[in-house]
């Protein structure tokens, strides 16, 4: 799904899992200062889209859900995980109810085998599950954005901003009425800095949540079974998980940031150590310069020195051991 964006001035387009909208247009810093300021708008029309309506919604994704959701207000956020059997984390959804239809983003790609995923499991209940990416777009005005919405734009509000399923055909007047537009560059930077992990990022084929500190924020421990609870439980109340999240001071003077997948060692014993965990996510922050999040074995020291391949970095604790 390649956004129309593309086409306005300075627009270079994202690699990999986010391609089809700009990485930036230009200036990559002067858009994360805008986005920390409350001001523009981030592209994020290549997210999938996915609907749940019917009058059995709220409770029957309240059986499929690491979310309490039985109850959920209408037009309050949240959002929930889906895991294998084996408590392993295969989606996440940005949710938001508007009375009648419970609208999710996703991550791009994802939502297909979602669909199909909730559709094998709908039974006698009454609802329509929906993939509605072809005719809607995610946009993102950060917190503090005074930019209009759009009359019965359904919007998903948090503390980092809010959220517009915006029919994809207004995608460019939009963009003309409220810019300026900013990158997924600048979106990801303050998403490091925030410490919010990301599917696929952050996470890999056996990612449980609490390595991510997604307990209370997408799992809910309170709430009926669902697949994988009991991994869940488990390591709640017996257990600590394997991993932890850790956010990453990186060594400024290095021309190239660590890319995905570069191990970390102790920097006590050098690039030849032990391999402790990997980065996740790697950015250039405006104040912070960069930074970078980061899985590391449960038991490294928190107060340790690393080296991301021959990076050197210290640690925050996201995530407690």
């Amino acid at each position: 799904m390649k956004s129309p964006l593309l086409s306005l001035p300075g627009a270079v387009p994202a690699e990999g899992v986010d391609e089809g909208v700009a990485a930036h247009y230009g200036d990559l810093f002067r858009e994360q200062r805008a986005l920390a300021d409350g001001s523009g708008f981030v592209d994020l029309s290549h997210r999938g889209v996915v609907t749940v309506s019917g009058p059995d919604r709220l409770s029957w994704l309240h059986l499929l859900l690491t979310q309490h959701v039985t109850e959920l207000p209408v037009g309050q956020a949240t959002e929930a995980l889906i895991l294998s059997a084996n408590g392993h984390i295969e989606h996440a959804l940005y949710l938001v109810d508007d009375g009648e239809t419970v609208w999710a983003h996703v991550e791009p790609g994802t939502q297909d085998a979602l669909v199909a995923y909730l559709e094998s499991m709908k039974f006698f209940n009454r609802v329509e599950v929906a993939d509605r990416t072809d005719d809607f777009a995610v946009v993102h005005l950060p917190a503090g954005s005074i930019a209009p919405v759009p009359e019965g734009v359904v919007v998903r509000e948090t503390a980092h901003g809010r959220d517009l399923f915006l029919p994809r055909v207004s995608l460019e007047s939009y963009a003309a009425e409220n810019g300026p537009a900013i990158g997924i560059l600048a979106f990801e930077a303050l998403r490091v800095e925030a410490h919010r992990p990301r599917l696929g990022f952050e996470t890999d084929h056996r990612t449980i949540p609490h390595e991510l500190g997604w307990i209370g924020t997408a799992v809910h421990l309170q709430k009926g079974c669902y697949r994988g609870q009991e991994t869940v439980a488990r390591v709640q109340n017996l257990g600590k998980p394997p991993r932890r999240l850790v956010f990453l001071h990186l060594d400024g003077s290095e021309v190239h940031l660590p890319v995905a997948g570069t191990e970390l060692r102790l920097a006590s014993e050098g690039e030849e150590g032990r391999k402790l965990g990997f980065i996740t996510t790697a950015v250039r922050h405006h104040e912070l310069g960069p930074i970078a999040l980061a899985l590391v074995k449960r038991n490294v020291p928190l107060d340790a020195g690393l080296l991301a391949g021959a990076v050197a970095a210290s640690q925050e604790v996201v995530v407690e051991p």
